[in-house]
């Protein structure tokens, strides 16, 4: 299943035809473009650096062995996020005991820009006092953690939706399952999470 409209980027497209042409440094700057994206999605669900490392090095293996099947009907990055989410869940399913590290570890910067995206989740978004910034920070912690004790298919929906900011046609297509289910799985693991932030605070 993938989403309706084809969303190529063009330098994308330029990029993919010079590597299928054999262009080593074109291959090299579509990683670089994608690299670290790919690694915090990555970490976020497996909440191990190590075991996040290794994985981009596999997902990027899969994409080059596969780039000859992109075929432009969702973008580039969309289809790579796809390879990554689910080479990451197949990892973390095969684990006796899954790695929940904090999602606030300092990952290319981009920790700032979750943190941004879990403020929704906070009744009062415009706080100006030092003593409430000081509380929502608190409690931008604990929704983390909440995050964080969520199983492995709840986390990675709430990770793609509400930190990633995909709409639901690329979750569908990433997580390979009907636009109906993403809806309802995401009422699932938004509930539950209320539920861990209850046990918490």
């Amino acid at each position: 299943m993938q989403p309706e409209t084809a969303n190529i980027n063009i330098s994308d497209s330029v990029l993919i035809q010079q590597c299928l042409a054999g262009d080593s440094a074109a291959m090299e700057r579509l990683i670089t473009k994608y690299k670290d994206r790919l690694y915090n999605v990555i970490l976020r669900i497996c909440g191990n650096t190590d075991n996040a490392a290794e994985l981009t090095q596999d997902v990027f293996v899969k994409i080059i062995e596969n780039l000859h099947r992109f075929q432009g009907r969702s973008s580039f990055y969309t289809w790579a996020f796809r390879i990554a989410v689910n080479l990451t869940l197949n990892f973390c399913r095969r684990q006796v005991r899954i790695e929940t590290s904090s999602l606030d570890a300092e990952t290319n910067g981009d920790s700032q820009q979750a943190k941004a995206a879990l403020r929704t989740y906070l009744a009062d978004s415009n706080v100006r006092d030092p003593a409430q910034i000081a509380q929502s920070k608190e409690q931008i912690e604990l929704i983390i953690r909440a995050i964080n004790n969520l199983n492995t298919d709840q986390k990675a929906i709430i990770i793609l939706r509400d930190i990633e900011s995909m709409d639901y046609a690329q979750i569908a297509y990433i997580m390979d399952i009907e636009l109906g289910t993403v809806k309802s799985r995401l009422a699932r693991a938004r509930a539950n999470l209320r539920v861990n932030l209850e046990a918490i605070l």
